[in-house]
């Protein structure tokens, strides 16, 4: 045998007496622990995305909270003026409009001057107040001489008195005209009188121009006071009885009021009755407008709201997606109605779970391909 044979067989012999000490120290080669079913697995029903994963994922959150109010249906409504809210400015005497001051579509304060109409009435009743300021002035200087006559005991007192209520009757007559030439902002030098707004709001009808006559029985201009509407609906027949004044109503996107008045009757014809609410000024808030309202009652016990974004469906199922702390849960829920942007869950989910509501498509589709 040769050298080299020697020296494999020595190193042969070596590794065999190593692997013997192994055995002998140890008893059994160590064989790999049998994997768990569920090791790397999450919970049933959670898909495993960690936090590296959600970022790249796009993926927010918002909590659920308590719903006080559940949409209950969207009806058809036109907006208009409420009572009292819609004036029409008179012209108080007979005339011709000197100047214009005011168009339609501007917003007018309150007193604020709309027209300056001449009037012969306007100009009678200023002579006329003249002469009644002269007889009430000789009137009370006549019963002054008589009462102090009187008091001499030169006439009897009966005459004084005389004089007095003639002195009285008098001033009230001078009062009386001025009152009128008051009422209708009149000048009675000038002959003119000056139309103005009762209330501030924006001027809706202006039948009105220079030169043109008024008769005293016309409304050149109509006024629609500032920043309150109302907003008059067709309530389905189902809901009659159910609604109830005091509830609320929005008009997208944001138009929040309450209900005022609930119709008794049903229309034959569209098998509904009326519905009024008082709503502010907002965008796109302009009277005669058609447009629709959501209604909205009391939530039942246990619902949430969550926005619009979170919901998702997979097949016929609307879920949800859950944060939880190995991922997120896919939850089926019962939709009440969306109002506002906001979504009203009547079941499967608590107040104050977090909900996905950005990423919801990329974990859909990983929901799928599992």
């Amino acid at each position: 045998m040769s050298k080299r044979n020697y020296i494999v067989a020595g190193l042969a012999v070596i590794a065999l007496a190593l692997g013997v000490w192994w055995l002998a120290g140890s008893g059994t080669a160590p064989e790999p622990a049998p994997s768990s079913p569920e090791a790397g697995k999450a919970a049933p029903g959670v898909l495993p995305v960690d936090r590296t994963q959600a970022a790249q994922l796009g993926i927010r959150l918002a909590p659920a909270v308590t719903a006080s109010e559940a949409p209950i249906a969207v009806i058809p409504a036109v907006i208009q003026p409420p009572a009292n809210a819609r004036v029409a400015v008179a012209a108080t005497f007979p005339g011709v409009v000197m100047r214009t001051l005011v168009v339609e579509g501007d917003t007018v304060r309150q007193g604020q001057p709309l027209a300056v109409i001449s009037s012969r009435d306007v100009l009678t009743m200023g002579a006329d107040l003249t002469r009644a300021n002269a007889r009430a002035g000789v009137a009370r200087s006549n019963a002054a001489r008589l009462s102090q006559l009187a008091r001499e005991g030169i006439i009897a007192g009966a005459r004084a008195d005389e004089a007095h209520a003639l002195a009285a009757e008098a001033g009230a007559d001078v009062a009386e005209k001025a009152r009128i030439l008051k009422m209708v902002n009149g000048e009675g030098r000038g002959g003119t009188y000056t139309l103005t707004a009762p209330i501030a709001g924006r001027v809706t009808t202006a039948s009105i121009q220079t030169g043109n006559p008024v008769d005293g029985t016309t409304a050149p201009y109509v006024i629609d006071a500032a920043n309150r509407y109302e907003v008059v609906g067709q309530l389905p027949e189902r809901l009659v009885g159910t609604v109830r004044p005091g509830m609320s109503i929005l008009i997208e996107p944001d138009i929040a009021g309450r209900v005022t008045a609930v119709g008794s009757t049903i229309d034959p014809a569209t098998r509904s009755a009326m519905l009024k609410a008082e709503i502010p000024a907002g965008p796109g808030i302009i009277a005669g407008r058609a447009t629709s309202l959501s209604l909205s009652g009391p939530a039942p016990a246990g619902a949430v709201s969550v926005p619009g974004e979170a919901i998702a469906m997979i097949g016929d199922k609307t879920i949800v997606f859950i944060s939880t702390g190995d991922g997120y849960a896919i939850r089926d829920v019962k939709k009440g109605g969306s109002v506002g942007g906001q979504t009203v869950l009547l079941s499967g989910v608590r107040p104050g779970e977090q909900v996905v509501i950005s990423g919801t498509s990329a974990l859909k589709a990983l929901a799928l391909s599992r």
